[in-house]
C-alpha cells in the first residue's frame, strides 16, 4: 500500500509547495515589500523573488505533468482532470514570466542606462502595460493553483 500511495503523496506535496509559494510571494511578500521599502528597492527584490517563483513553477509544472501522466497510465483517472489545470498553470508561468519578464527587464535596464528608474522614464507606460498583463497571468495561475489543490484526489490509491 505504501508503494502505491507514494506517487500520490509526492504529487500532493509538490503541488502544495508550488501553489503555496505562488500565493505567499505574490499575495503576502510582494505587498509587504512595497509597503516597507522604496518602490525601486521593493521592485528589485520582488523581481528576484518572482524569478525564483518562475523557475519553481516551470520545474514543478513539468514534474507534475509527467507524474500525472504516469498516474493516469497506471489507471488513476482522477488525475486526468488535474492535468488541464497543470497545463494552464504551466502556460501562465511560461507566458507571464519567461515571455513577458524579459521585455520588462529590458525596459528597466534601458531606464537605468538613461540614469533614471522605470517610474520616471519614457518607458513607464509600456512597462505598466506589460506589468498589468504579467499580473493577470500570475492571478490566473494562482486561481488555477487553488483549483488544483481543491481537486486533488482525496485518496492515495
Amino acid at each position: 500500500m505504501a508503494a502505491v500511495a507514494m506517487p500520490h503523496r509526492v504529487f500532493r506535496l509538490l503541488a502544495t509547495v508550488w501553489v503555496g509559494s505562488l500565493l505567499t510571494i505574490g499575495f503576502a511578500v510582494a505587498p509587504v515589500l512595497f509597503s516597507m521599502l522604496t518602490r525601486m528597492a521593493a521592485g528589485s527584490v520582488a523581481a528576484q523573488l518572482f524569478r525564483i517563483e518562475g523557475i519553481v513553477g516551470a520545474v514543478s509544472g513539468v514534474l507534475l505533468l509527467a507524474l500525472s501522466n504516469q498516474l493516469v497510465r497506471r489507471g488513476c483517472d482522477d488525475y486526468r482532470r488535474v492535468r488541464w489545470l497543470l497545463a494552464a498553470m504551466l502556460g501562465c508561468v511560461l507566458i507571464g514570466y519567461f515571455a513577458l519578464q524579459p521585455f520588462m527587464n529590458a525596459l528597466r535596464t534601458a531606464a537605468m542606462e538613461a540614469g533614471t528608474d522605470i517610474a520616471n522614464s519614457p518607458y513607464v507606460s509600456r512597462f505598466g502595460m506589460l506589468h498589468g498583463i504579467s499580473s493577470l497571468f500570475y492571478l490566473a495561475e494562482s486561481v488555477f493553483g487553488l483549483m488544483l489543490i481543491w481537486k486533488l484526489p482525496a485518496r492515495d490509491a
